[in-house]
Order: structure tokens, then C-alpha cells, then sequence
């Protein structure tokens, strides 16, 4: 997928259904640090883009990183979002700033794996059981296509 947007569809849609159980947060956090790699990647002008960080070995130590960075990071996004809020007329944009362990927890390993499962469906280059494998039984699984709309579709479900 082209970056980041596309992979918050789910987990918008994983927001709705888990609540408080699930920081979307900490889910955006990992997305975006799972495609660090293949933006450098294409800078470099690389053949291969989606490398170890790609693979579920790769998902697991980002989910970690994303766990103990992502969760003291965001809870400080949060509580500048909510400085910001005029009170009179923007407070119930306000949210919980504070993120406890289980929702964290859950963002950035439900992050990182949901985006290593969305990429093998589109990108040739991918590996995700390596070292163990180099197949990608996922690959054009359903079209390219399709795959963005259900990602568009769970995104729009959730803020109807």
C-alpha cells in the first residue's frame, strides 16, 4: 500500500468494535514506523522495498518498539491535542490522553501484523515468514483494488 493511509482503514474499523481495549494511536505509530523502511529504501532507489522490516520477525520487534516508544509518544500527542481544544466550543473533541499497557499492547502488535498481511496480498518483493521462507502465498490474492476499497470501506463504516 502507498504508505500509511490505507492501513488505518482496519484499524479504525478495530477502534470501533474494541474500544478502549485498542489504541488507534499507537496502531498509526507502528504503521508509520513499519513504512520507514521502505521509504528509504525507495530514496536509495532500491530494487527490493519491503525487507525484514516486512516480515513478521520484523513485525514483532517493531510492535515491541512500537509498544515501549509508540505508547509514551502518542500519550503526549494526545495531551497537546487536548491543550489545544478551545473550551468552549471544541472540548468534545477532547480524548484520554493517558494509554495503559493492554491497548497499547494491542495497537502496535495488531498494527504491525495487519500491515505485513495487507502488503504480502500487493507487493511482489515480499517475505513475510523469512528467514524461515521466501514464498508469499498471499500474493494477488484478491486485486490490488478491491483490497484498497476494503480498507476505504472500513475506514467510511467507522465514521458514519
Amino acid at each position: 500500500m502507498p504508505f500509511t493511509p490505507f492501513h488505518m482503514g482496519p484499524g479504525t474499523a478495530i477502534k470501533a468494535v474494541c474500544g478502549k481495549y485498542f489504541s488507534l494511536t499507537v496502531f498509526g505509530f507502528s504503521q508509520v514506523i513499519m513504512d520507514i523502511e521502505p521509504l528509504v529504501r525507495m530514496v536509495r532507489g532500491d530494487s527490493v522495498l519491503h525487507g525484514v522490516t516486512h516480515t513478521y520477525l520484523g513485525a514483532i520487534c517493531i510492535g515491541a518498539f512500537s509498544v515501549l516508544v509508540g505508547k509514551p509518544f502518542c500519550a503526549s500527542l494526545l495531551r497537546f491535542w487536548n491543550a489545544g481544544l478551545e473550551p468552549k466550543y471544541l472540548r468534545w473533541l477532547s480524548t484520554q490522553a493517558d494509554i495503559s499497557w493492554t491497548p497499547a499492547i494491542a495497537g502496535a502488535f495488531i498494527g504491525t501484523f495487519s500491515h505485513v498481511l495487507l502488503d504480502s496480498v500487493m507487493h511482489a518483493d515480499m517475505q513475510p515468514f523469512a528467514p524461515f521462507s521466501i514464498s508469499n502465498a498471499l500474493l494477488d490474492f484478491i486485486p490490488v483494488g478491491f483490497l484498497y476499497l476494503i480498507c476505504l470501506f472500513l475506514d467510511s463504516v467507522v465514521i458514519r
